[in-house]
């Protein structure tokens, strides 16, 4: 098992945007000496729900500040970033860091940062195709040319290539039903989020079809990887992590249903529809029902490493991304939980990784 750490810059308490920037550092530079695989921001715009806007430059200043964790996104919203500046960025930032770099793309979700950007959210799956065929041409071929909707290259040579061969990893981020199995047709690694929806009670027919697609185009399952977004706290005693992380918990859920539709009283975004259906189910929300779906994970250590291995159990994650930064939780709790993971945590649920990768195999 792999542990990672996404995150979003949140500030839901009026902090000033230094103080926000400068703790998210601290977190994401010390996440080597706390047994990290994986760093991960995400891309977001115009609210206190986050405003990572560049993880590409996040990335650059972690590169000199770490050695050897990867160096992750969580995601990068492609419809609202040019292909090929993605591609020029992405390469530069994997030969600055020794070939770390693990793109996550994604098509985005909240209305507020398209209408932002002037872009059309209703074609966000188009633009979303066209994006990755176009990086990956830029970064494996020496001169390509497109003819697509959205994008129109001609002879075109984009320099630097990234370090890895035949490029960095990619990462997609599913939330749909079909979006698993086009994340196996494209032949990305697959990123799930619990905490965007995904049921580990009940998602593991999700990840088959998701390898099954890799198969059908002739892919090896077992050359992929599988990753899970969870929102994770360890304190000393049970009744500890549960009073620190709650209410970061719903904070985040009741911000998250104000952002993932257009305004009440506004058109929805056909797209989108079924955002705009959860949004007063996210607004009531409670904590049992969260923790229940698998979304968060809170407790003692041996709770935690237990409910890892539960989950890695149900569906086969073989990336645990721990969210552990969120609703303005302090930054002294926030490092400890690290601690916990890495003293306590870890150790008992490393060796899933390779029983995931021998179970895949086979």
């Amino acid at each position: 098992m792999k542990f990672g750490q996404l995150h979003l810059f949140e500030n839901p308490m009026d902090r000033s945007d230094k103080e926000i920037v400068e703790e998210q550092f601290d977190i994401m530079s010390r996440a080597e000496e706390f047994g990290f695989d994986s760093l991960w921001p995400a891309e977001h715009h115009f609210s206190e729900y986050g405003y990572c806007a560049s993880p590409a430059l996040t990335l650059a200043a972690l590169a000199s500040r770490t050695q050897k964790i990867r160096l992750g996104t969580g995601v990068v919203v492609l419809p609202l970033n040019h292909p090929i500046r993605i591609a020029e960025d992405y390469a530069i930032l994997d030969i600055l860091s020794g070939g770390r770099v693990d793109l996550g793309v994604g098509r985005g979700y909240q209305p507020h940062e398209f209408a932002g950007y002037g872009v059309d959210q209703t074609r966000s799956r188009e633009m979303f195709r066209e994006s990755v065929e176009v990086i990956q041409k830029a970064w494996t071929q020496d001169r390509f040319s497109y003819d697509g909707e959205f994008y129109q290259f001609q002879d075109l040579s984009v320099r630097p290539k990234p370090l890895q061969q035949p490029h960095p990893p990619i990462w997609m981020a599913s939330l749909s039903a079909e979006t698993f199995k086009l994340c196996g047709q494209y032949g990305f690694n697959l990123m799930c989020a619990p905490v965007f929806g995904f049921d580990v009670n009940r998602g593991a027919a999700q990840i088959e079809e998701y390898r099954q697609s890799l198969r059908d185009h002739g892919r090896d399952p077992a050359d992929h990887e599988v990753a899970g977004l969870i929102m994770t706290y360890v304190a000393d005693t049970q009744e500890q992590a549960l009073a620190d992380f709650r209410d970061s918990v719903i904070w985040y859920y009741r911000t998250f249903a104000k952002y993932i539709a257009p305004p009440k009283g506004q058109p929805p975004v056909k797209t989108y529809e079924m955002y705009t259906a959860a949004r007063d189910w996210l607004e009531t929300l409670e904590w049992d029902a969260i923790a229940e779906s698998g979304a968060v994970v809170c407790g003692t250590p041996d709770h935690v490493a237990d409910r890892i291995a539960e989950i890695h159990e149900l569906c086969g994650i073989t990336h645990y991304l721990a969210w552990t930064r969120i609703g303005g939780l302090e930054h002294s709790k926030v490092l400890r939980s690290m601690e916990l993971m890495r003293d306590k945590v870890m150790p008992q649920v490393r060796h899933l990784g390779e029983q995931a990768t021998a179970k895949t195999a086979g």
